[in-house]
């Protein structure tokens, strides 16, 4: 049996000069995910992303055998 998850992650623009500003919160953010899982023994199977307004939405889907 499987158990699932989905953890869905939202990256807001913010005024700077820094150049690949959102990238690098966006990569940071999603490192963070990807260790707290791993670390409860889910693996990534999927993802999506969007944007909608500015703002950048990622969706991690993770699973793990129970």
């Amino acid at each position: 049996m499987k158990e699932y998850k989905v953890e869905a992650l939202v990256f807001h623009p913010k005024m700077t000069f820094e150049s690949g500003y959102m990238a690098k919160q966006a990569k940071e953010g999603i490192q963070e995910k990807l260790d707290e899982y791993s670390k409860n023994g889910y693996r990534l199977t999927s993802t999506s992303a969007a944007n909608y307004e500015g703002s950048f939405y990622v969706y991690l889907f993770f699973e793990k055998d129970v």
